[in-house]
């Protein structure tokens, strides 16, 4: 074959032939040379794109950004979000993203420099990595979010967020800019969100249960009551409060005219429906012996409750029929001693037909303040001829004591109709300013006197004054309850 090639190429030169046999065969080298490339470059190449075209996809490098990255994110994120907020949030994003991105690359590219260059992408693996990104990272993140959010708040303090739609006193006051220091009832919820107890029986054997509401912001569950104390005797031990500050009232302790202390309401004593329902109220009682324990309550240790000259609203409704001419039947602000601190120490509201010291027009009974030293039905002991007397079954009480020298006094059915009011002006002489103390008293005085009756259902006490419009809305709520009905 070389002879033949020999023969066929010849190369002329001045018309001589030249051929060198050296230059043949070196050619000839070069171009075996050059088709092995060629050959060896076709094969890299379709190799190389199959490697890549799996590698665009597993790219060991797993670079399919298959990566595996089902987004797994087992990132149980359930979120549960103990917040109880269930927010199970299991947010399946699955995003383990194990993304090894080993890019080990098998691709052995030797890279004709001999250059293993492991990274089998050929290198020239323009990281076509086309990294189609598949990401199935559907990223379902399922994220269901139930947020079921049960915030069941359990907590007797009741939440005052009001989800059921029921208006209190104390969310009126709230609303007014005053809100409740204190919120006693024994017959209803006075927050449209509290669900927590209205008051505790202690039974003959001295065992206790809490009484509940019916529902949020509802009526007393008085069967809570009557089961517990079927076949025994029952006295009302505690009379939570229902505001956020829990001063709870307990029986009053030793100390000014109660040589022993106070003693607990009969439980059973004031029985009366409020719209449709059974409830019981705190039935007061009195006694000339200071050594007998006659009814009274009170908390020395508060919270939140106006003290010296500080501004603060307070009401009651009582038993209008159940009165008597002595002092103190008293709700609201005393001395935290038990004792008579002297004039301005206390503010309180008094029932009765009292006239020990002021009175009011007419035979009583009357709605007057209880301001140590003094019950006043005005600015002096004499009887001011707006404070008329208020003959109902149920009497809606209030006192608003402002900084300063000025106070109101009204009072209204607690059954129908608007408030009036019975005083609005200065204080007597010698009672500006207040030096209230802050302690809750009820059924007695500030000292612990002890020759009033009455009988008590619902009342709070503010942190500020309230607005003539709050008052009127407060009524309105009492009248809504449907006392005696």
């Amino acid at each position: 074959m070389t002879s033949t090639l020999y023969d066929f190429v010849k190369f002329k030169k001045d018309g001589e032939t030249v051929m060198t046999m050296t230059r043949l065969y070196s050619g000839l080298i070069r171009l075996v040379a050059i088709g092995v490339i060629l050959c060896f470059g076709i094969l890299a190449c379709s190799q190389n794109s199959n490697t890549q075209n799996s590698d665009a996809n597993s790219d060991t490098d797993a670079d399919s950004d298959s990566d595996t990255d089902s987004d797994s994110d087992s990132d149980a994120d359930t979120d549960s979000d103990t917040d109880s907020d269930a927010d199970t949030d299991t947010d399946s994003d699955s995003d383990s993203d194990t993304d090894s991105d080993s890019d080990s690359d098998t691709d052995s590219d030797t890279d004709t420099d001999g250059d293993t260059d492991a990274d089998s992408d050929s290198d020239s693996d323009t990281d076509s990595d086309t990294d189609t990104d598949s990401d199935t990272d559907t990223d379902s993140d399922t994220d269901n979010d139930s947020d079921t959010d049960n915030e069941s708040d359990t907590d007797n303090d009741s939440d005052t967020d009001n989800d059921s739609g029921i208006i209190g006193p104390c969310d009126i006051y709230e609303a007014d800019g005053a809100p409740c220091a204190a919120a006693h009832s024994t017959v209803r919820a006075l927050y449209g969100a509290y669900d927590g107890s209205l008051y505790q029986v202690r039974r003959a054997d001295n065992t206790t249960t809490d009484i509940p509401v019916l529902e949020p912001g509802g009526y007393v569950d008085a069967s809570v009551q009557d089961s517990f104390c079927a076949g025994t005797t029952c006295t009302i031990s505690i009379i939570y409060d229902q505001s956020p500050n829990g001063n709870h009232l307990t029986k009053s302790p030793a100390g000014g005219w109660l040589n022993n202390g106070g003693r607990e309401a009969d439980a059973t004593a004031a029985k009366i429906t409020i719209n449709g329902h059974a409830a019981y109220g705190i039935f007061t009682t009195m006694s000339w012996d200071n050594d007998e324990m006659t009814v009274g309550y009170r908390n020395n240790n508060t919270m939140g409750v106006a003290t010296g000259d500080e501004p603060e609203s307070i009401y009651m409704v009582a038993d209008g029929k159940r009165y008597n001419e002595w002092c103190c039947f008293d709700y609201g602000n005393a001395e935290t001693n038990n004792l008579d601190n002297g004039p301005a120490t206390m503010e309180t509201i008094y029932f009765g037909s009292s006239t020990q010291w002021g009175r009011g027009s007419g035979t009583g009974p009357w709605v007057m303040a209880d301001l140590e030293d003094g019950v006043f039905a005005g600015d002096s002991f004499d009887a001011p001829p707006s404070n008329t007397s208020i003959n109902v079954d149920y009497v809606t009480a209030m006192l608003k004591g402002n900084s300063g020298n000025h106070f109101s006094l009204k009072a209204g059915d607690a059954q129908a109709g608007l408030l009036e009011t019975k005083w609005d002006g200065p204080r007597p002489n010698g009672y500006s300013p207040q030096k209230k103390e802050g302690a809750i008293i009820l059924g007695t005085g500030g000292d612990n006197s002890h020759t009033g009756i009455g009988t008590f259902f619902e009342g709070c006490m503010t942190t500020g004054i309230s607005s003539d419009e709050a008052d009127d809305a407060i009524q309105a709520n009492i009248v809504a309850a449907g006392y005696g009905k």
